[in-house]
């Protein structure tokens, strides 16, 4: 077998996936059948990469067929059940985990009966929760202050599971390829006026990474020996979209950007199907806290609902669009907050595709009810993902000047943004949500800007833990809006693709995750100011 070229076989993957017409390849089999001839015919692969390719598409599609409990069904050659899974059988791998029952318990009926139930509905021998020993970790080290949990990092001995042997009968760790899990240990607690507790934020945590790869994977949970407390394993991620935006800004063209709002979208989709509201979208996952993003209707005291993270996605496709965070250059107090209510939102950046603008727009209305739902959320940046990805790097013209918003390139902004200082704010009779005028828009554009910048470029260190802490708001002295979030990281960022390479290398096997730092598409072919008025055919 020659060298395969791991990059080459990425790249042409994800084209497979941005290539597809929702419209026409409207069910599992279908979308897996465009992308295998997508591949097949790919020239720039040889013949062993194509192979691969294809087995990769292989595993995402078992996992699919087994969700959605559909499509062709195969003779298992060791149990004889019908089983939907090519690459592996589902009922072998749980049969596996079954017999192992008795060989491990937590102490905790509860917990034993959570991963065991998990374990039951495995969709893939790599999407396994399971409990772990602490003493199964090394280099324990403490992180950050994720909200109101402590994030520690570690060195997770032996690893998670990572295929099935169906020669052997039994599930391989990816340990014992010579390769070292990164994990990250979040601590549960118990959260007064949050009304949930420790053990419903691991159930949603697993019961969701068990069926979606989109979702950062939940590994399992641990108790730490020295206070007893739980803890979430999850994939550690050694970048978040923030800085990943920050760093390669200048270098992304538009159909890398379309493919992050892609990624971000589609995962923000598999919440919502398991009825859950994410509550806390925003480009920094674990290492960063929401300010801002937050929706105007839960500033004035209402509660989270899904067009709030619908709100919140709005918020998301700025940053991309801009690389920076929202209101960046403002200082995050009682003022903002109410012109957020009264309508204000980030400045569209300049060349931001007309279509992508107007989705933008729409997700982040004042009036809930005019967002879009995540089903017409995901046909729309499809629809938008598809015309970008038709069009060849040349056909799309290169901008001369950059995306940033000239004030946003000040290193300064971004420090005193990380570690700007929370305060609780007392509103009181507030006004109801609405859109701002356009005036108004371009008045408060207008003004200059109010954030305070320290003459001493030390200071900004000093309060690096601080940088967690969300803005409280407490309406008539009797609500303190949310404090918890449910922290399901979405898979946007590159690190994802970095992390899960190692699968790739033993199994052949990988979740779909676009990767953003394609060296294939590597013309940055930036949208062009002529192109901002460019409608895209509604057809799509």
């Amino acid at each position: 077998m020659s060298d395969i070229r791991k990059e080459l076989v990425r790249a042409a993957i994800n084209r497979a996936y941005a290539l597809i017409d929702y419209s026409v390849y409207n069910n599992a089999h279908k979308e897996y059948e465009f992308k295998k001839q997508t591949i097949i015919d790919d020239e720039s692969l040889t013949d062993d990469e194509k192979s691969e390719a294809i087995e990769i598409l292989t595993g995402y599609y078992d996992e699919c067929k087994i969700v959605n409990n559909e499509g062709t069904k195969r003779i298992c050659e060791n149990c004889n059940k019908e089983c939907l899974a090519i690459l592996y059988c589902e009922y072998c791998v749980r049969n596996y985990l079954k017999a192992n029952f008795s060989n491990w318990t937590s102490g905790n009926d509860n917990i034993d009966n959570l991963i065991q139930e998990c374990q039951m509905k495995a969709i893939s021998p790599y999407l396994i929760p399971e409990w772990i020993p602490y003493n199964n970790f090394q280099n324990v080290k403490y992180l950050t202050k994720g909200g109101f949990s402590e994030i520690y990092t570690a060195d997770w001995i032996n690893g998670h599971f990572i295929k099935w042997d169906s020669k052997e009968q039994q599930l391989k760790r990816i340990g014992e390829s010579g390769f070292v899990q990164y994990v990250v240990l979040k601590r549960l607690d118990n959260v007064e006026n949050a009304n949930q507790s420790w053990f419903e934020e691991a159930k949603s945590h697993l019961t969701i990474s068990n069926k979606w790869g989109e979702v950062v994977q939940c590994y399992g949970l641990t108790q730490d020996p020295l206070n007893g407390s739980y803890m979430l394993i999850m994939n550690q991620l050694d970048i978040n979209l923030r800085e990943y935006l920050q760093q390669n800004h200048n270098q992304l063209t538009w159909k890398k950007r379309i493919l992050i709002s892609v990624d971000v979208i589609k995962a923000l989709l598999r919440v919502h199907y398991e009825d859950a509201i994410h509550r806390d979208l925003h480009s920094g996952n674990i290492l960063f806290k929401t300010r801002f993003s937050i929706t105007p209707e839960v500033i004035i005291g209402n509660e989270q609902t899904f067009k709030s993270d619908i709100y919140s996605i709005a918020m998301l496709m700025w940053e991309i669009s801009s690389g920076q965070p929202p209101f960046i250059n403002y200082e995050h107090n009682y003022d903002l907050a109410m012109n957020i209510v009264n309508g204000i939102r980030p400045k569209i950046v300049s060349g931001t595709p007309l279509e992508y603008k107007n989705l933008m727009k729409q997700c982040w209305d004042a009036d809930s009810s005019k967002r879009p739902d995540t089903d017409t959320l995901w046909k729309k940046i499809s629809g938008i993902n598809l015309f970008y990805q038709s069009k060849s790097n040349e056909s799309l013209t290169q901008r001369e000047e950059n995306n940033y918003l000239e004030i946003d390139s000040n290193i300064n902004s971004l420090k005193n943004y990380m570690n700007s200082t929370s305060k609780l704010h007392q509103f009181e009779n507030l006004p109801e949500p609405r859109n701002a005028t356009e005036e108004e828009l371009e008045a408060f554009y207008s003004k200059p800007y109010n954030f305070y910048i320290p003459d001493n470029i030390d200071d900004f260190g000093k309060s690096v833990n601080q940088r967690d802490s969300d803005t409280l708001i407490n309406k008539d002295n009797s609500k303190i809006l949310p404090q918890v979030f449910n922290e399901l990281q979405i898979n946007s960022s590159k690190t994802d693709v970095q992390n899960n390479y190692y699968r790739e290398e033993i199994m052949q096997q990988q979740r779909k995750n676009i990767d953003i730092d394609d060296e294939v598409q590597n013309n940055p072919n930036l949208h062009s100011e002529e192109q901002e008025e460019l409608e895209i055919p509604d057809n799509i």
